[in-house]
């Protein structure tokens, strides 16, 4: 029996590593390595200033509103943010990271927006730039730039959620913003939230170092908020920067089946329909 037990516990402690590697976030020493041996690559999704303050050494820049259309924070069509990609040497054939301060919120833009181009390959550095800093990992102050290449996309529209999904009733609309902004208590909350949203507030799924918190605590966290699994989900904030997160967290750590981040976002809703507190 003892010998039976310990081969289940090892059946178990496998099973349980796989599930971890097959998260779409990295460790810095994991980081470390994948660098080192050329396997990856990593992109800073923050502003350029910082970047060129100091930044994980073989990294490049896209800040992710290089990729909007405008200010209200709308995506680029494909075919334009695929130019750019490709323009900064990012292949949607080669295994992608990326990070920002430790925020987390233009890191989840970037992995989203990977995502929805159908970038099967594509990580977010667990606790950014602070866990990269913490585990004492090579930096620097010098831009990296890679040779031009082809970044092909494949859209994933299952990903995307437009304004008449929104209006349609069929999904669970999800506001990651802070209770301030979702009550309209702000000057830059617009009024409130879109009439029937639930909050859930994007940095809840981080611990004090930045980084993701266990599976557990975030299924709880989550199904004490009423955000199941067996229904369909539609994540937005202002401008859909910080749904990011959420959606890696939903669709990677979780396994939620039907999730989307509305590109439109609430400066897109607040035009069309109304708001409540």
């Amino acid at each position: 029996m003892k010998k039976l037990s310990s081969i289940i516990m090892v059946f178990i402690f496998v099973l349980s590593s796989m599930n971890i590697k097959a998260q779409d976030f990295i460790s810095a020493k994991d980081l470390a390595a994948k660098i080192k041996k050329k396997e990856c690559i990593v992109i800073y999704a923050g502003k350029a200033k910082k970047y060129a303050k100091a930044h994980i050494k073989g990294a490049i820049n896209i800040h992710y509103k290089e990729l909007n259309s405008s200010s209200e924070g709308k995506l680029k069509a494909s075919s334009a943010i695929a130019t750019i990609l490709g323009s900064k040497g990012v292949s949607n054939t080669k295994p992608i990271v990326v990070y920002d301060n430790g925020s987390g919120k233009y890191a989840g833009r970037m992995y989203w927006v990977l995502k929805y181009l159908g970038v099967k390959n594509v990580k977010m550095l667990n606790g950014g730039y602070k866990a990269w800093f913490a585990a004492r990992k090579p930096f620097s102050s010098s831009p990296t730039t890679l040779s031009k290449t082809t970044f092909t996309p494949s859209v994933k529209f299952a990903y995307i959620a437009k304004l008449k999904d929104v209006k349609s009733g069929n999904y669970l609309l999800v506001d990651v913003r802070p209770a301030d902004e979702f009550k309209g208590e702000t000057e830059k909350s617009l009024g409130g939230h879109i009439p029937g949203a639930v909050n859930f507030h994007f940095k809840k799924v981080l611990n004090s170092k930045g980084e993701f918190k266990s599976k557990t605590e975030l299924a709880s966290a989550f199904k004490s908020a009423g955000i199941t699994s067996n229904k369909k989900i539609i994540l937005y904030c202002k401008t859909s920067v910080r749904a990011g997160v959420i959606f890696l967290v939903l669709k990677s750590i979780l396994g939620y089946p039907n999730v989307k981040v509305y590109d439109g976002a609430l400066n897109e809703w607040v035009k069309t329909g109304k708001v409540e507190k």
